[in-house]
């Protein structure tokens, strides 16, 4: 062994395995809590990882694991992400173009229309689904219809609470499914699966979870009085006023569902939407297309130039009411960098800590501590509840038990999907139940209603990790590594 100068690295206690999760855990929960708050995500967290990686990086010198051994982990790591990346930046550009087409306007458009008193509660959660799914963000849904349906459930005599928490559970159901959300791009990027089939396979839990929900506010519809009548007019009127609206423009979106159906890869589902709603854009809003190049005409210079800012940069379409013009803006591809971002210093915390082997010393003391596979989905969800209560934000919740989990999950014959579903069944929806969580402070604030208020109510949010549990403990639609 001295000639070939082999070095053995003993296994970490599970405590030292521990120490950059604590000190990680520790970091963020100061730097969101009291420092940077809601801007959290603008670079600050993302260095945090690397500082975990750090501290990770001085257990394993101490248990004298090179540096080229790190960094070749953490490159495996960053390289399984590829996929992932391209598909964000694939989302991005199909955001901006399916917004200056008139795609994401039409859903909203058409989904307000079925508001009625009796139904309102419900018609807030289609609503809020609908458009949430179109962008991708329950953050813009919150902002923009969520605040005129709270306004119009205020003018009818309902709860606030009712109100708010039925837009946040139509919004949280569209930032799960919708391929455009970065939570629902970053969940399977931590598990090891792709974007289409951790949306399939999680849809199994969110259907029947959003039925209840359904349900739930059918029947508080019908138990409340309601004094007055929505009045949604000046909304759409200004939508109508700014875009071209028609049942034509839905082609590009059901080509893109069909393509996923049929199990098309998502890149090219994806590239073949961005390009026909680039297509659909200079058909039906040859005004907006040379609005965004800077021109006065349509031409090819102009066409180009106007798909193509949508494609790349931050576009946005003014509209005459006020409320609606931050629905209806795009970041294009620039606009998914800083989730890329935190994906990339994510892969390096994991790499050095898969390096030293403290992952995998975590793995196994999961495993002896929960020998069934209802108790790993329970400390899937645990975990999850636990970093949206620490570190305040949802997007951690989702990268670090996202890291920590993915090899207890192989071990134990699981497909990777099942951890991305789990992640955001408790990750992701319920962060904004957490008043001090980054998702409850925007969603209070933006709203005017406290989480306590609305906690009750947003039973979409409150229901999703117990269907998970459900699921994990009957064994209904556990899939297992193929045999391959």
């Amino acid at each position: 062994m001295e000639e070939n100068k082999v070095i053995e690295n003993r296994e970490l206690s599970i405590w030292e395995a521990l120490i950059p999760v604590f000190a990680l855990i520790g970091m963020l929960a100061y730097n969101v809590l009291f420092v940077y708050k809601d801007d959290a995500l603008s670079g600050s967290n993302q260095f945090i990882l690397l500082l975990g990686a750090a501290v990770a990086a001085v257990v394993g010198f101490f248990n004298k694991v090179s540096y080229e051994v790190m960094m070749e982990e953490v490159a495996r790591n960053v390289k399984s992400t590829t996929g992932a990346i391209l598909i964000l930046l694939m989302v991005g550009a199909l955001s901006g173009t399916w917004l200056i087409s008139g795609i994401i306007p039409s859903m909203i458009y058409y989904g307000l229309q079925i508001l009625n008193p009796t139904i309102f509660l419900a018609a807030c959660v289609i609503i809020c689904a609908i458009i949430s799914v179109a962008t991708g963000s329950s953050w813009t849904t919150s902002a923009t219809v969520g605040i005129a349906l709270i306004g119009i459930g205020d003018a009818l005599g309902i709860s606030l609470g009712m109100t708010a928490g039925a837009v946040l559970s139509g919004a949280y159901f569209g930032d799960k499914m919708s391929p455009l959300s970065d939570t629902t791009n970053l969940a399977p990027a931590m598990a090891g699966t792709d974007l289409f089939t951790h949306i399939r396979y999680m849809a199994l839990t969110t259907v029947p979870t959003i039925t209840v929900t359904l349900i739930v506010f059918i029947i508080l519809g019908f138990t409340i009085d309601t004094t007055g009548k929505p009045d949604t007019d000046g909304i759409l009127a200004a939508i109508d006023e700014s875009f071209y609206i028609s049942p034509w423009l839905f082609i590009v979106p059901a080509l893109v569902i069909l393509m996923i159906i049929r199990k098309t890869q998502p890149l090219i589902a994806l590239l073949t939407g961005t390009l026909l709603g680039g297509v659909f854009a200079v058909i039906f809003q040859p005004d907006i297309v040379t609005g965004i190049a800077g021109e006065s005409s349509l031409n090819f210079h102009s066409a180009y130039r106007g798909v193509m800012d949508a494609i790349t940069i931050d576009t946005s379409v003014e509209t005459t009411n006020p409320a609606l013009n931050d629905l209806f803006s795009a970041g294009g591809m620039s606009g998914m960098l800083g989730t890329i971002w935190l994906i990339i210093c994510a892969m390096v915390f994991g790499g050095v800590m898969e390096a030293i082997g403290a992952l995998a010393r975590i793995t196994d003391s999961l495993l002896k501590l929960f020998h069934t596979t209802f108790g790993l989905f329970a400390s899937t969800v645990a975990s999850c509840l636990a970093l949206n209560a620490t570190a305040s934000d949802q997007y951690l919740a989702i990268v670090v038990p996202g890291k920590m989990f993915a090899k207890a999950y192989k071990d134990k014959g699981l497909a990777p999907e099942n951890l991305s579903r789990s992640l955001e069944d408790s990750g992701t929806v319920t962060s904004v139940l957490i008043p001090w969580n980054t998702c409850g402070a925007y969603h209070s604030s933006v709203l005017g209603v406290s989480p306590t208020a609305y906690a009750g109510y947003a039973v979409f949010n409150y229901l999703s990790p117990f269907m998970t549990l459900l699921f994990a403990a009957f064994r209904i639609k556990i899939k297992q590594l193929s045999d391959k």
